[in-house]
């Protein structure tokens, strides 16, 4: 069974709907109820559950559910697409909407992480967390964004560090730019034409996802172009 947070658009949905045509289990995570419900439509292997992931409430009650809603199947796959983009020069940003991005990159990474090692680190569990290439490298005009995304690569690579020697595992995902709404809803307008689809980036990723009995993939870019 797979877990997809941040699965009502983007590449968590084409991820989701990749996976439910295999016929796997995938419960899918969202804020909003209504287009995780559109997504679902596409497959009867896809489970939408609605949750605030920077609520601590909310992230245990998702995977209370989650466990209820299992029939005894096994979680073994959490991929943490969940997160949102804000842009600009950092003289124009307005200070809500950099705690707003802290929150629900940050906050969310972390409360979803802490939750997961409590319950399932003793367990074979793969957990992906998804970033961006701007967890790689600075980029002007998106500061704020970059610091998010370094922020949430410097925990998961400390609480790599405590999960050493461990059946769970942390992936970690750097996509680069994909042709999305995410970028109408950050706030800044570009021609993305020539960027990847977000179908096209989930193909990838299944595809470098595949394990082993003896490894996994630690790392993952997603270079666009």
């Amino acid at each position: 069974m797979i877990l997809i947070t941040g699965a009502s658009s983007g590449l968590g949905a084409a991820l989701a709907k990749r996976y439910a045509d295999l016929g796997e289990q995938v419960m899918i995570s969202g804020r909003n109820q209504a287009r995780l419900a559109g997504v679902a439509q596409a497959s009867r292997n896809l489970h939408p559950l609605a949750a605030d992931l920077c609520d601590e409430k909310g992230v245990a009650t998702l995977l209370d559910t989650l466990a209820t809603m299992s029939g005894g199947a096994a979680l073994d796959t959490v991929v943490h697409c969940a997160g949102s983009g804000y842009f600009g020069p950092i003289a124009e940003q307005q200070a809500d909407e950099i705690h707003k991005l802290m929150h629900n990159n940050v906050t969310s990474s972390i409360l979803l992480v802490r939750e997961l090692v409590k319950r399932y680190q003793d367990t074979p569990l793969h957990l992906v967390v998804v970033m961006s290439t701007a967890a790689q490298q600075p980029k002007a005009g998106e500061s704020t964004y970059c610091a998010a995304k370094w922020a949430v690569r410097g925990f998961i690579e400390s609480v790599r560090l405590e999960l050493k020697g461990k059946p769970m595992k942390i992936i970690a995902v750097y996509p680069g730019g994909m042709d999305t709404g995410f970028w109408p809803s950050s706030g800044m307008s570009l021609d993305t034409s020539s960027f990847m689809s977000a179908d096209e980036a989930a193909e990838m990723l299944q595809g470098a996802l595949k394990a082993t009995a003896h490894g996994h993939i630690a790392d993952i870019t997603i270079a666009r172009g």
